[in-house]
């Protein structure tokens, strides 16, 4: 089931999820709605507070990204294969240079700004069968990882922009917030006027 997708403003967004456990109820049906959601409105990763649920959970599913030509073989070999459930996920660690991408949202549609992450990372989670992983990651799968661990911290791509850059989106932020935005997919507004 396609799942509405709650929009820049709401409340949701900004809490620190919670850990969940095996007997997290319907589990397994969240996962799939989340996967269906994600897919149609062309997602790259999809958190949970992203569908109004406060808890430690997203999925990512990175393989459009490797279809990039600039990227070298082993990157692209790493994003087709990268789709995955992260469950109470942590980043243990994070190293390298900062480097900046243009990122987006589907919290956030219409907006795209250069955000600069660290570009190695180290990270545990549990997958959907809750089994424990340690791994690190690099280049785009450490980016992306990171913009939908921020979900879970509740915290934004926006956030991480200059007050200058802030100052410049506010209006189309409050806009999306309004619901003045055609996303092209189904979204929540928290302050869309009732009508």
């Amino acid at each position: 089931m396609i799942l509405p997708i709650v929009a820049y403003g709401d409340p949701v967004l900004r809490k620190v999820g919670k850990e969940i456990d095996k007997e997290y109820p319907q589990l397994e049906k969240l996962i799939a709605d989340m996967r269906e959601t994600m897919y149609n409105a062309q997602g790259v990763g999809l958190a949970a507070p992203q569908i109004g649920k406060a808890i430690r959970l997203f999925l990512i599913d990175a393989s459009p990204f490797a279809d990039d030509e600039e990227l070298e073989e082993e990157d692209r070999n790493v994003l087709k294969n990268f789709n995955r459930v992260f469950i109470n996920a942590k980043i243990v660690e994070e190293e390298g240079d900062e480097w900046a991408f243009n990122e987006g949202c589907l919290s956030i549609p219409d907006v795209r700004e250069d955000v600069f992450r660290q570009e190695i990372i180290t990270i545990e989670y549990q997958d959907e069968n809750f089994e424990k992983h340690t791994e690190t990651l690099s280049g785009l799968a450490a980016r992306v990882f990171q913009h939908e661990y921020d979900h879970i911290e509740g915290v934004l791509f926006t956030d991480k922009l200059s007050s200058l850059k802030k100052r410049l989106i506010k209006k189309k932020l409050e806009n999306i917030s309004k619901g003045k935005i055609d996303a092209g997919y189904r979204m929540r507004f928290p302050n869309a006027k009732r009508k």
